[in-house]
């Protein structure tokens, strides 16, 4: 077997990233993205792209994302190989960072070749070192879902106060079924999960001032609800409940207000997510009238 060439991207080379053969069953290529374009964007950097090249063929990449401007990377999003150990070795090599996010079709179980390179690419990842954390649904509203009726039974109001929306956040983490703030939590403590997410939602390119605290008629707090944008797509971007309001369905009202004011402010989609094993969340949404349109597997 020839010698192994393992380095990033120089600049021009995207046709030589897009030349590994991709069916298209996994990946980012299921959101219907394209990398040249991405790339053209800011988006990805040639140092943080990588290849794995035997004979001057690329047999792996890998490319790890973030919006244009950003200094470190958010997710790894593109991993595709034909040569598993070229793939390992890449990632091994590579002196990047960051959470591995492979997008799947929904019940990508049930069909043997997409599970078949879904097994591949956690297996591969796992050999570098990665562990899965968690399964997620993605969810997507448009217009023709129909826009959910208000339930009524909590007030919602502005907090341009950053300290009081952090100690909101300690308060909904506090039990959280989600995996990535279980995570945060046991690795660096509540307040260092709070300030994290915190910090993400400062970091999405939405106005601040959409953010709204939920509240009873008799003035107890329920929760947060953040509807925000990413760099593609208006977005659910923190639907929380605390402890103390928990089992009454809240989550509903909170997701069901987030979609009338992104609507209200011109959205004609949505898109979503929670952690497969977030059952009431998920129930949320369903009822809401966000269907499932894929999957993402995320390994830490």
């Amino acid at each position: 077997m020839t010698d192994l060439v393992v380095r990033p991207l120089e600049a021009g080379e995207e046709a030589l990233f897009t030349s590994l053969p991709d069916r298209g069953l996994v990946g980012r290529k299921l959101l219907g993205d394209d990398f040249v374009e991405m790339a053209r964007r800011g988006e990805y950097p040639p140092e943080r792209v990588w290849i794995a090249l035997r004979d001057d063929v690329v047999v792996a990449r890998a490319a790890w994302w973030a919006k244009a401007g950003d200094e470190d990377p958010v997710a790894l999003d593109w991993f595709d190989f034909t040569d598993f150990d070229a793939a390992v070795e890449l990632l091994k090599t590579a002196p990047l960072r960051a959470e591995y996010s492979l997008h799947t079709p929904p019940a990508w179980q049930d069909d043997p070749d997409v599970a078949a390179e879904v097994g591949r690419r956690v297996q591969a990842a796992e050999r570098a070192g990665y562990r899965k954390l968690v399964e997620r649904y993605r969810f997507r509203w448009t217009p023709e879902n129909g826009l959910p009726e208000k339930p009524g039974r909590l007030e919602f109001r502005p907090e341009p106060d950053d300290s009081v929306i952090l100690d909101v956040f300690k308060r909904v983490h506090v039990g959280s079924l989600d995996a990535h703030v279980r995570k945060a939590v046991e690795e660096h403590g509540l307040d260092a999960a709070a300030q994290e997410d915190l910090d993400i939602m400062k970091w999405m390119p939405a106005p601040r001032d959409w953010w709204r605290l939920a509240y009873t008629r008799e003035g107890e707090l329920v929760g947060l609800v953040l509807p925000s944008r990413n760099v593609y797509d208006p977005v659910v971007g923190y639907v929380a409940v605390v402890p103390e309001h928990r089992g009454h369905g809240y989550a509903y009202d909170l997701l069901v207000e987030a979609t009338h004011d992104l609507v209200g402010y011109g959205a004609d989609r949505i898109v979503a997510g929670t952690d497969v094993g977030n059952v009431p969340m998920a129930k949320a949404f369903a009822k809401a009238g966000y269907p499932v349109t894929q999957h993402r597997i995320d390994l830490a």
